[in-house]
Parts: structure tokens; sequence; C-alpha cells
């Protein structure tokens, strides 16, 4: 899919360089095809948490397909070719509705389809402490409810994928049993659990950390706390935002060293300020007002505390290779080959997206680009 100038939508129908890998033969996973003219491509980048991007609030509602087009159609200049939309803390009435909005939008877009593999529900079974809390509305924090989930469920064409929960809130370790014997996968984020409630949690089923170091006050025990529970237990694969921002890079280093290759990925966990084209300024998540800083820091005005990321996905591409000399294959384990694990369903007939999608880079200064991404069967430049 081409957004030409005057934002209309062209498919095509031919890759434009024959350099590139043709879109029925795709490089094998953890693979980069390299063409004649120094180009590469790889299979697309799967990120597990987006809140919004290029503008639009996915928790707002009343989002129509096209105004979800033009978002996916910016996500997919970033490399990135299946995601799970993100469902944050809010009333159940608003949540269900805001799902439902979305999943019809999802339904009647064109990308939509091709490049939504499932939703993430982050909250609102999570600590509403401050500091746990983040951006999330604590007064609509409550006990772990599975008719909540269902009731979510109901009203989604696609499967819940994901469920953030803390592990400390009544009814958590049962609800997590049950997602888990149900194939939906459980993280564990935005908790202020002590280390036995998180072993349980991990017992129950948990096997994902939701943006390991951020969530939790900024004063902490130095070594007694949730960072450290959760790096040192090898059950646990856990999500990093590598923006230079949400953690100091030594310890995004050392959380990498700890959790290894196998068990790290990198999402964005992106809101509406996310983009090429945002300018600082006010943008929403839900029912908050957030601003978008000249440092692309995204926080509730006048709180220490973040709301999101401005991040995308290419550019912690070039963030990782520039800070710890991470080549592509590496970048691949971390964006692709490991959140696919958590996203396949043997039970689905098509990984709706997942498997799909080729990513063309070029690169610029010694740094990687995307030039064209291929999803389905539309060509986004």
């Amino acid at each position: 899919m081409h957004r030409t100038a005057e934002g209309k939508f062209v498919s095509l129908n031919l890759l434009p360089n024959g350099s590139l890998v043709p879109r029925g033969d795709a490089a094998p996973e953890g693979e980069v095809a390299v063409g004649f003219d120094g180009k590469f491509a790889t299979q697309g980048l799967i990120d597990l948490q987006v809140n919004g991007f290029d503008g639009l609030d996915f928790n707002r509602g009343e989002i129509t397909g096209e105004q979800l087009d033009q978002a996916l159609v910016s996500l997919a200049k970033t490399g990135v070719t299946a995601l799970l939309p993100t469902i944050i803390t809010g009333s159940p009435h608003r949540m269900v509705s805001t799902l439902r909005e979305l999943d019809k939008a999802v339904s009647t877009s064109r990308l939509g389809p091709h490049m939504v593999v499932g939703y993430h529900i982050e909250g609102p079974f999570l600590s509403p402490k401050d500091g746990f809390s983040g951006a999330h509305n604590g007064s609509h924090m409550t006990a772990a409810d599975l008719v909540l989930v269902d009731q979510l469920q109901a009203v989604s064409s696609r499967k819940i994928k994901l469920v953030t929960i803390a592990p400390e809130v009544d009814g958590a370790i049962e609800i997590i049993q049950a997602l888990t014997e149900r194939g939906t996968q459980v993280a564990i984020g935005h908790s202020a659990a002590n280390a036995d409630q998180i072993s349980a949690a991990v017992e129950a089923g948990a096997r994902l950390c939701t943006h390991l170091g951020n969530g939790l006050p900024q004063m902490l025990h130095k070594t007694d706390n949730p960072i450290f529970w959760q790096l040192a237990d090898d059950r646990l694969t856990a999500m990093f935002i590598a923006d230079g921002i949400h953690v100091p890079l030594p310890a995004l280093q050392t959380m990498l060293r700890a959790k290894g290759p196998l068990r790290t990925i990198l999402t964005t966990d992106a809101v509406a300020a996310a983009g090429h084209s945002m300018w600082p300024g006010p943008y929403t998540l839900g029912d908050a007002a957030i601003e978008l800083a000249e440092d692309r820091s995204v926080r509730i005005p006048g709180s220490r505390y973040l709301a999101g990321s401005s991040v995308t996905m290419d550019q912690m591409v070039r963030n990782m290779a520039v800070w710890f000399d991470q080549t592509v294959p590496n970048l691949l384990q971390l964006m692709r080959e490991n959140p696919l694990r958590f996203i396949s369903d043997q039970h689905e007939a098509v990984p709706l997206g997942a498997t799909d999608g080729v990513v063309e880079w070029e690169t610029r200064s010694d740094e990687w680009f995307v030039s064209n991404t291929h999803i389905g069967p539309f060509t986004i430049e």
C-alpha cells in the first residue's frame, strides 16, 4: 500500500527492484537477504504493545477504518508488519466500548486484517499505588475478574493474545491460571508484588514482563525489588523499551545480559505521539492528557512519570546497533522471532499477518532505514 501525496491508497503488484526478496520467497526466520545494490530485506518486525501511533489514540474510541489505515501505514514505514493494539485501564464499560470500536475499525480497514494479530489488555488488574500505576487511572483498578476479559473478548473478532496483570491484586493467580489454560499469554506489569507473589504468578503461567524497569516508583530498594526478582526468573521473557529514556543505557545493557537473546523482546509502548512526523505538544492516552517533550519523552503534564513512548521500532533498531553493536539477525531475534513465539497459536489456521510481510532496508550514514514494507497485497513506501 502506497500513500500518495494526496493521501490516497494504491495497491502495487510487483516489487520495484529485482535485487530484493521476491514477495513469495521471504528471508528465512532470523536471516537477512542482501541484494546486489547493498540493500537488504528482512521479515517484518512485531510489536506487542502499541497504544496509538501517528496522532491516533487507540484508547479514545470512535476510530474509523480510514484513520486506522493511516496509522498502520505509518507503523509499516517503521518496519512493523504485525502488532497487538493495546487497551489500557478504564471503566469496564469504557474498555469494552473502546475495544469494540477498535476491532470494527480493524475489520473495515485495509491493512488491519493483515497487521493486527490480536490485542493486548493492560489493566485494570494493576496496582493503583503511586508510581506503580504510571499513566493508568488508579481509580479504575480492580480485582482480577475473568468476566471482564470475557466481555472484552465477546466484542472482538480477534483473540486477546496478552493480558498484563499485577500478581498481588485479588484473584490474580486464579485468572492467570485460567487465561493460561485458554492459551492467552499473561505478563507481569505495573506491579508492587513481592518475590513470593511474582513466583506464584510464574507458577500459574505468567511468562512475560511488560516494559520491565518501568511502571515502578522512582525509589526502590537497591536490590530487593521487582526488577531483580523478574530478571532472576528464567521462565520470564522481558519486554524492554530501548529508547534511552525509559531505562538508562547501562541498566538496559545489564538487563539484556541477564535475560539473554532468547528471553528478550523489544517493544515501543507507543502512544499517539509516536511516529516520524510527530511534533512536541499535547496528545491523549485514553482519558489522560499527555505531552510529548522536546527530548521525545512522553509524560502526563506536570508529572515525573512516563506515559508510554514516542519511539519507533526502526529507531530502536538503530539505537541497539549504535549502543550495543547489535547486528540485524540479533535484532530480528528480539523484535520478530521472540514476540512471534508469544502470539502464535496452533489452533489458528492462519496467524493473521504474523508470518506475512517483508521489510526492505537501506543504509544511510552507516545506519539502517526502512525504504519499503510489503504486507499482504500492499506495498508501503
